[in-house]
């Protein structure tokens, strides 16, 4: 595997890209957006044949099929029918965690604030390769909301799965470039392990990272109203600069969109080598979502990270997943952001609504 760039150890040799305070406002509101439910909205990716009503087969069409087709017809339209109409405005939180027992406090205060109706939202958990107290705390707190809470405070489903990948990485290690492509691939095969094991009749699918230290209540609302199939809000970080001042600094480096300057710098590379994000000395000359202008609120993106990733389940129920292989030169969400675009879905950010991930 060859890697674009000079390995680098620790995680400062990731620089993020400082924003100004005064200058940045912890959230937008989506103006001139208001979510409805649209039940009835085919995916696109069901094949036309599928639907009899819509191309309206007549019956000396119909006699054209042999009786196995015919069967396979009607069996789909069966098929689509259970795909096409998932609980309105249902929402499954998929959150992969490893050692995350001193951040999960903070996840489920996050979660009690969250704007969006209980008896719609389901949790699911992975847990991979952990050696502290973040299982037990998962089990403590279904016990809490699902056994002990009213009823109006449970979730609808609280799913909690253990799949371990035998993956060990010293944390001054975690952001190595050489180290990159390995633990992505991991990544990617706990996430695409967690969302199929997961997903059942839901209509949205939101990825949250378990260490994040802030974002809006209003925020699942908030996504839904652009009606994409895959948005990223942007994530922030308080970074400290050279004069030892706090700001804010962009932290998710993995949602970007192409330029016609990274384009041709692709065109000229090996399909093997593996491109990563915020490192220096590596120049992809892609722009990220700290360098688009105030009036760019919604711009589409080629890649994604998964702090915080509001994804239409049609799209995961296409097969669109999360590559532990190279696809166009990423894997894991931003391999998932290609491939989606690559089957024809929208990817999507907001680079002016912000969330704050832990520095921790």
């Amino acid at each position: 595997m060859h890697y674009q760039g000079v390995d680098k150890v620790g995680q400062s040799d990731i620089e993020p890209e400082t924003t100004p305070t005064e200058n940045t406002t912890k959230y937008i509101r989506a103006l001139g957006y208001e979510y409805q439910p649209q039940p009835n909205d085919k995916p696109s990716w069901i094949p036309k044949l599928m639907d009899n009503e819509k191309y309206n087969w007549t019956s000396s069409e119909l006699a054209t099929f042999s009786n196995e087709s015919r069967a396979i017809l009607e069996n789909n339209n069966n098929t689509a029918q259970q795909t096409i109409n998932p609980d309105n405005d249902s929402l499954l939180i998929l959150t992969p965690l490893k050692n995350s027992a001193k951040y999960i406090n903070t996840y489920f205060q996050l979660l009690d604030d969250l704007n969006y109706p209980r008896n719609k939202t389901s949790l699911a958990f992975l847990v991979s390769d952990s050696t502290d107290q973040t299982q037990q705390m998962l089990i403590e707190f279904k016990q809490r909301y699902q056994e002990q809470a009213p009823e109006e405070l449970r979730f609808k489903r609280f799913e909690i799965y253990r799949q371990d990948f035998f993956y060990s990485l010293p944390s001054n290690r975690r952001h190595a470039l050489s180290k990159q492509f390995e633990r992505r691939k991991v990544m990617a095969r706990a996430r695409n392990y967690l969302w199929t094991r997961a997903l059942e009749d839901e209509q949205w699918v939101l990825w949250i990272d378990g260490d994040l230290e802030y974002y809006p209540p209003d925020i699942v609302h908030d996504l839904m109203a652009y009606n994409k199939d895959v948005i990223v809000p942007n994530c922030l970080i308080n970074i400290k600069n050279s004069q030892g001042e706090w700001r804010l600094g962009v932290y998710d480096y993995n949602a970007w969109q192409e330029t016609p300057r990274s384009l041709a710098h692709i065109a000229k590379l090996n399909e093997n080598v593996f491109l990563a994000e915020g490192y220096s000395k590596i120049k992809t000359y892609r722009k990220h979502m700290g360098k688009f202008d105030k009036n760019e609120t919604i711009v589409p993106l080629d890649g994604v990270g998964g702090t915080f990733t509001l994804v239409k389940s049609h799209v995961h129920r296409s097969g669109v997943g999360f590559p532990a292989w190279l696809f166009q030169h990423e894997v894991e969400t931003e391999g998932f952001a290609k491939l989606a675009k690559a089957n024809g879905f929208g990817v999507f950010g907001l680079p002016f609504y912000n969330i704050l991930h832990t520095n921790k």
